[in-house]
């Protein structure tokens, strides 16, 4: 997918707020359409790469940054292409667009998983023997931590 891949997107009243603005979060739900459709238009599935190859494309972290609002009845496009990547990652930027006029911007870093590979016991793999996994089931709570107080 070196070059990009444009999904339209029609803003509904189900999408907004009660001053017909979209809500933060729908962002999101609009660049996973656009990605999943990008990976649709090679042939790819997440469904097909599990049956066929033991592999899932999931996203690890996205960073978004919101320039202008979208609102109710507004037509947008989102652009994706990817920037980068390597054996087991890709970085894809997303834009959003209303009017020819960008209103947001996304990168996610997106991982190729085997799922099962990816059944680790998370307390002995992810976290070092005696730190805290956050209230995971079957840990211990971590200790309470010290309030900063500034030096005057």
């Amino acid at each position: 997918m070196s070059k990009q891949f444009i999904h339209k997107v029609k803003i509904y009243y189900e999408d907004t707020d009660a001053g017909g603005v979209v809500y933060y979060a729908n962002y999101l739900k609009y660049l996973e359409r656009a990605r999943s459709e990008a990976i649709y238009s090679l042939g790819l599935t997440n469904a097909n790469l599990q049956k066929d190859h033991d592999t899932l494309i999931i996203v690890k972290s996205c960073n978004i940054e919101y320039k202008k609002p979208a609102k109710f009845e507004d037509e947008l496009e989102i652009i994706s292409s990817i920037l980068s990547k390597t054996k087991t990652t890709f970085t894809m930027l997303q834009i959003i667009k209303k009017n020819e006029e960008i209103i947001s911007e996304a990168s996610e870093l997106e991982i190729t998983l085997n799922p099962k590979i990816s059944q680790y016991n998370l307390k002995s793999k992810v976290y070092p023997k005696g730190r805290s996994t956050m209230g995971m089931p079957g840990t211990k709570p971590r200790k309470a931590i010290k309030k900063w107080k500034p030096k005057k």
